[in-house]
């Protein structure tokens, strides 16, 4: 005869997905905290992003139909080396001091980890993009519906960045030519994002609808945020033991 199922059994699943919580919500506090500690270094890829482009238009010159052309693709560029430019030290400092390893401790913190990483990676990163993109849009003397495909893009396509920059981070966890590795591992993954975002600006400014770019975007969005963290998750687990 099979025995009753015990009361704590039931709660089980609902306790651990408040730790699961909890562990998210501590990690993504935790990281920007650290952040505000380290002001220079968080402003860094904004930083970036805006000189970037703000050269271009020296390099290729002033002329203001070509500016607008080549603008959706160089801030879509931009975008992904800022990104790029901190993620390699997503999980690099946590693992040196120890502290990544005690954050992988519970059985369930390794998927609310990734997702706590990726998630303070893209509101340092990803999202004062966003906020900045505008300006550029004035630089480039780009129309009013063009700078708003390019933000709803953004707006889709950076999270896509920063899980994509945790999922390299994790998988060159450790080595010591992670960096180029880390280039080479998510830059293919990382066109189709460009692809997408910069044709949904074009579309717009040929007068027609960007929806299929932006579905496609969006598409991508719930592919990344669905599979990235179960396999930063494994890279981080294999990396620390």
């Amino acid at each position: 005869m099979t025995p009753p199922a015990s009361p704590l059994s039931a709660l089980a699943p609902a306790a651990q997905e408040v730790s699961a919580r909890a562990v998210f919500t501590a990690v993504l506090l935790r990281d920007l905290k650290l952040a505000s500690r380290r002001r220079v270094d968080a402003l860094l890829p904004l930083a970036f992003f805006m000189v970037a482009i703000s050269l271009f238009p020296l390099g290729v010159g002033p002329e203001p139909g070509m500016l607008r052309n080549i603008a959706p693709g160089i801030v879509w560029v931009c975008a992904l080396l800022a990104s790029m430019l901190s993620v390699g030290s997503l999980f690099a400092a946590d693992h040196a001091d120890g502290s990544l390893e005690q954050m992988l401790l519970a059985p369930t913190s390794a998927l609310a980890v990734a997702a706590a990483k990726c998630g303070a990676h893209w509101l340092l990163t990803g999202l004062p993009l966003i906020v900045a993109t505008p300006l550029v849009g004035l630089l480039f003397g780009m129309s009013a519906d063009a700078v708003l495909a390019l933000l709803a893009g953004l707006a889709l396509g950076t999270p896509i960045l920063s899980l994509l920059g945790g999922l390299g981070a994790a998988l060159t966890l450790g080595l010591r030519s992670g960096g180029m590795l880390l280039i080479l591992i998510v830059l293919p993954l990382a066109i189709p994002a460009l692809i997408f975002g910069a044709g949904a600006v074009g579309m717009v400014e040929a007068g027609m609808s960007a929806r299929g770019h932006f579905s496609l975007l969006a598409a991508l969005l719930i592919t990344t945020a669905v599979g990235a963290p179960m396999a930063i998750a494994a890279a981080l687990r294999i990396s620390t033991e």
